[in-house]
């Protein structure tokens, strides 16, 4: 699947957004990727994660798919079924907190190879601490697959790095922010006043 074929996908689902959206950084852009447009629906989350194996070829040569919570446990299930692994999934250590850990009885054997997946990338914080998670077992990460890198490849970690789009959002702090000026509506994305909730 090539990157203009998966955000077409993206597109006809409603997942890649276009407007005026006020991020959780607090910053603004006029673009805006909502994972779990995608993510609720099994087939093409299917047909997604099958196209990101496919890329990934010799590196999903693993032992082990983990991937954080919330939309990377839903990957890492359906790459792990995928391809016949097991999967596990790195959780927050307590409500609030940034930091991962693997709970939940999973036992993960020192030089586990493993493949860390994950849906959207902005920051890369949730990768960060799910690697950090790993380390405490000494797994062995041999790659790490995404469905849309937002950072525009500004984000790099030690191990290799797929994705089946890579966009470059711009931002807009929001008194620089052109749409604000131009008085367009802004809109936060997965606000409770958005959620389609009556």
């Amino acid at each position: 699947m090539s990157q203009d074929s998966f955000l077409r996908q993206l597109e006809s689902i409603g997942a890649l957004k276009y407007g005026h959206f006020l991020l959780t950084s607090g910053r603004h852009s006029a673009q805006y990727v909502e994972k779990f447009d995608l993510l609720r629906q099994p087939r093409a989350t299917e047909d997604a994660c099958c196209a990101l194996v496919e890329q990934l070829g010799e590196h999903a040569e693993v032992d082990l798919v983990v991937g954080p919570t919330t939309g990377g446990i839903l990957m890492a299930f359906e790459i792990g079924r995928q391809i016949g692994l097991p999967a596990a999934y790195a959780e927050r250590i307590n409500e609030g907190a940034s930091e991962r850990a693997i709970k939940r009885g999973t036992y993960i054997a020192p030089g586990t190879k493993v493949l860390v997946v994950d849906d959207i990338l902005t920051t890369g914080t949730s990768v960060v601490a799910t690697l950090d998670a790993l380390r405490e077992w000494n797994a062995d990460v041999r790659a790490i697959a995404l469905l849309v890198d937002r950072s525009g490849g500004s984000v790099a970690f030690d191990a290799p790095l797929f994705s089946l789009a890579s966009l470059n959002i711009e931002t807009h702090a929001a008194d620089e922010c052109p749409l604000c000026q131009a008085n367009v509506p802004v809109t936060k994305p997965g606000s409770s006043a958005q959620s389609g909730r009556r």
